[in-house]
């Protein structure tokens, strides 16, 4: 992986400014983007490891991504994070470690915007952090229907196939 400045890779993908994505003024959105850092990563790299300290919050810009983590004695795979997808909301709002490794599954790009300019950005515009959490709430909200709706189609398969439901 190879930290860059922003500007190093636009010409690969167009993101969306800073303040328009997280909702907020210009000037809190370019300070934002003077602090992203640019990180670039290959099919297999690891981003981050589960348990490492979060050191911000990223934004996929382009590419796709593996969520995994290990569990007891289990291992998982979470899910795909594909381009536009906001990453570690709930390590970094919680300032916490990571709670998943996250694993390239193909070249591209992600920009990591630091806890500190974060909180700078939470200072010079309060409302940012209650618009973050309500993201959060919305993000857990959805895994939890998908949750719920592959349980259900399992218990239906299983009703269907001629077992208990």
């Amino acid at each position: 992986m190879q930290p860059a400045t922003i500007n190093e890779r636009r010409e690969g993908a167009s993101p969306h400014p800073i303040a328009e994505l997280l909702a907020c003024p210009a000037a809190v959105g370019n300070m934002l983007n003077a602090a992203a850092e640019c990180i670039e990563f290959e099919p297999g790299e690891v981003v981050f490891h589960q348990n490492d300290m979060c050191r911000g919050l990223y934004v996929v810009i382009a590419g796709q991504l593996l969520r995994k983590t290990a569990r007891l004695d289990a291992r998982f795979a979470l899910g795909m994070v594909r381009a536009g997808e906001v990453v570690e909301l709930a390590s970094m709002l919680g300032d916490v470690r990571h709670t998943y490794t996250l694993v390239a599954q193909s070249q591209g790009t992600l920009m990591r915007l630091p806890n500190e300019a974060l909180l700078r950005a939470f200072h010079l515009y309060a409302p940012l952090r209650m618009q973050l959490l309500e993201e959060l709430a919305r993000e857990v909200s959805r895994a939890y229907g998908m949750c719920c709706a592959t349980r259900i189609a399992g218990m239906r398969r299983r009703a269907a196939g001629g077992g208990e439901a």
